[in-house]
């Protein structure tokens, strides 16, 4: 390979060339299949002559870049199905239709270049765009062009037929129509072959003949136009072949990198292209294509075709798989051509059948509607976020649909090249899905009742936050809690800090946090999804109590510190009357430190020992006399109990917090230990009588065999009550186990 480089005549090739052949080897994820593995081909004229097989080598690539530099040659080869258009070469994906609306104002506009905006002032141009297209793109062509944003008009898309996501044509002509009485020039229609959401192509042929009725120049985008080059294309994005231009980004959907994107357009004026900044005399302006043009030289049409198929491949795989699968709606067009998949988590419960049902809105409350619309865009969010931690080598994104929602979205073609994206990898989202739903399910079914019974406990107040992909959020109201105020609350604030603490420290299955992230509410306490049945009144009651607990002893030692303060005052204020009271009682000799050193040897003094000691329960100080004459320390007042919840619920062994436990194992293991009860009462009464009769005075005889029968039937209900015991210990492991 270096040898044949060096036989390049024009040195810098040669040093491009090796360059290159590292960056070339990353285009090769996988060994090509040989022509004899494959066997021969037929050969398409619609495919140019360089790109026909599985690709050259790199020393014909760099002989044939030399002769084309060398060489007379100025047109660019042919991609796609296209014919006889032109390439323009662009690095931004909008540039190119950017520069064909310059294109078309030139054509309709023949004074444009003389008077220049004078002439659009006294008639605007329109252009039309889908309310389906990429954001921003409409604001992108007003700045490139210097036109106010009045000249943009947005098509609505279907709302009664067809998909919600293709432009509405019945609609797009009436407004055609309306534009042109009112002395406006319809200019440019921008359709979409694959939207940039879910993947869905406009009725390109509709709009096409729509277009050549009003002299509307047609240019078509979107990721659907890279079929084009398998053997079998849709009807529908076939048609994109005979519009007046089209975008191409051939880099992102092979994998290339730093490849431009690509717009062919049609057109017959070379002046009006030359204005329009579409062709160039610079070299410099041709040598953008030298990327791609290598690129697609070392592919060829195996490579290429290969790449896109196996991107469609894995869409439908997807797509395949999630028809089976329960509460995922799979937004799909074309199942058969379209590489992008979307789809979403959904539930009709009883509550939230309006939400779902295809029924008109203006029957359902809006309230209701937005409510529950944002519950499951959250949810859908979450799902979203956790399956690209799960399965990264999908390359999901969440996306948010105007008429469906939060959705997720599989475009393979556009991630599966850089990804390595296998089958397997399809597989095992499908794996993560289902492992999913039952904690999305559970959750959805949770929230109504959590909030009731937030509602119903007293001190609790029900934060309504939709856009929270949990059970619910909540906030414990104390004492000095001002709900009318948003400003900032310590207490509330200290209480909610001990209070998440506290949960935690639980080990439920169930997450907590403390929000929210923006301080324009205050401190509440959000909980999770929930991955299995959840005893609600429990969690909720837990919350209750643990918060009135934290509250109290916040207050109790607040409290405290102030009886301390208070008792610490009058201990030194009874020191200094102590003091006052045994000066007069020794005297003042006795103070000075001779005198009253031989006055008290001569004469000593027998002083009473007092003290004192501070009752924190009781807030006061008290002597110390009963110590020094029991010689023990008082018992003082009985610290009042903590206050604890209306009900506690008893837990079998390994059962985590806020369980709901089986119904008829509970029933059972009642009944049991009722009857264990009983039986073990019988026994100890049949005992008692027979010690009793034992004690008594000698009576009359008993008859023959009456002690056996009292002893066998003694020994019968201690068997059954051994039994029944028995059977209790089982159940108790039984639901351990469960």
């Amino acid at each position: 390979m270096d040898a044949s480089l060096e036989k390049i005549a024009d040195p810098t090739l040669a040093e491009m060339g090796k360059n290159l052949k590292e960056a070339m080897r990353m285009l090769e994820n996988n060994p090509r299949r040989t022509e004899e593995e494959n066997g021969k081909k037929p050969v398409s004229e619609d495919i140019p002559g360089p790109l026909q097989g599985s690709g050259q080598d790199m020393v014909s690539i760099l002989q044939s870049v030399q002769n084309l530099m060398h060489g007379d040659e100025d047109e660019e080869p042919q991609i796609t199905r296209y014919e006889n258009g032109c390439a323009y070469f662009h690095e931004e994906e909008r540039e190119g239709l950017a520069k064909i609306c310059r294109l078309a104002i030139h054509s309709r506009y023949e004074d444009f270049v003389v008077d220049g905006f004078n002439v659009l002032y006294n008639k605007k141009p329109v252009i039309y765009l889908s309310a389906a297209a990429r954001p921003g793109l409409g604001q992108y062509l007003c700045n490139q062009l210097g036109l106010p944003f009045s000249c943009l008009c947005r098509v609505p898309c279907n709302t009664m037929f067809g998909s919600q996501h293709q432009m509405d044509v019945a609609l797009l002509e009436k407004l055609i129509k309306d534009d042109i009485e009112r002395g406006r020039l319809p200019l440019l229609l921008v359709a979409n072959a694959g939207t940039a959401a879910v993947g869905h192509t406009d009725k390109i042929g509709r709009l096409k003949e729509l277009c050549e009725q009003y002299g509307i120049w047609l240019h078509v985008e979107g990721v659907n136009l890279a079929t084009l080059a398998l053997g079998y294309v849709s009807s529908s994005v076939l048609a994109a072949t005979k519009c007046d231009s089209m975008t191409l980004t051939p880099g992102l959907w092979l994998g290339l990198p730093a490849v431009p994107a690509v717009t062919l357009y049609k057109h017959d004026d070379p002046a009006l292209t030359l204005v329009a900044g579409l062709t160039s005399n610079k070299p410099a302006d041709k040598l953008r294509a030298l990327p791609l043009w290598l690129s697609l030289q070392y592919l060829g049409l195996d490579g290429i075709v290969e790449r896109i198929k196996h991107a469609c491949q894995l869409s439908q795989r997807l797509q395949e798989s999630l028809k089976k699968v329960n509460h995922i709606k799979i937004l799909v067009e074309d199942e058969l051509s379209s590489p992008v998949v979307v789809f979403r988590f959904f539930q009709e419960l009883p509550a939230l059948d309006p939400a779902f049902k295809a029924v008109p809105v203006s029957n359902i409350a809006p309230a209701a509607v937005g409510r529950e619309r944002h519950s499951c865009d959250a949810l859908n969010r979450w799902l979203g976020e956790q399956l690209k931690q799960l399965v990264p080598q999908c390359g999901l994104t969440v996306t948010d649909l105007e008429a469906d929602g939060t959705c997720v979205r599989f475009s393979p073609l556009m991630t599966a090249e850089v990804l390595g994206t296998q089958g397997e990898d399809v597989d095992q989202l499908i794996t993560c899905i289902q492992s999913k739903l039952p904690v999305l399910t559970c959750t959805l079914q949770l929230r109504e009742e959590f909030k009731q019974e937030v509602e119903g406990t007293a001190g609790l107040l029900y934060v309504d936050d939709p856009n929270w992909p949990g059970i619910g959020v909540v906030r414990y109201e104390h004492a000095n809690d001002d709900n009318t105020s948003l400003k900032s609350d310590p207490e509330g604030e200290k209480i909610h800090t001990g209070l998440l603490k506290k949960l935690n420290e639980l080990e439920s299955d169930l997450t907590f946090k403390m929000g929210p992230e923006y301080k324009s509410m205050k401190n509440c306490i959000y909980i999770g999804m929930a991955s299995d049945d959840v005893d609600v009144s429990e969690l909720v009651e837990t919350i209750s109590v643990t918060a009135r607990e934290i509250e109290e002893n916040s207050r109790l030692l607040e409290n405290m510190t102030e009886v301390v303060r208070k008792g610490i005052q009058e201990a030194q204020v009874q020191l200094q009357k102590a003091n006052e009271e045994r000066l007069l009682e020794e005297g003042v000799l006795r103070q000075i430190p001779v005198v009253g050193s031989v006055l008290n040897w001569f004469s000593p003094v027998q002083a009473s020992q007092k003290g004192r000691s501070f009752n924190l329960t009781a807030g006061c100080l008290e002597s110390t006399e009963y110590t020094y004459v029991h010689k023990v320390q008082g018992t003082g007042v009985t610290p009042p109990p903590t206050p604890l919840g209306t009900r506690s619920k008893q837990r079998l062994p390994g059962q985590k917090p806020f369980k709901r436990s089986l119904r008829g194992s509970d029933a059972v293991s009642e009944t049991s230990s009722v009857s264990h009860i009983e039986d073990l009462e019988k026994v100890e009464q049949l005992s008692s009588g027979l010690e009793h009769d034992n004690l008594e005075a000698q009576g009359p005889e008993q008859p023959p065999g009456a002690a056996d029968l009292t002893a066998r039937q003694t020994e019968a209900l201690q068997n059954k009550a051994q039994h029944q015991e028995d059977d209790h210990s089982q159940v108790e492991e039984l639901e351990r186990l469960r």
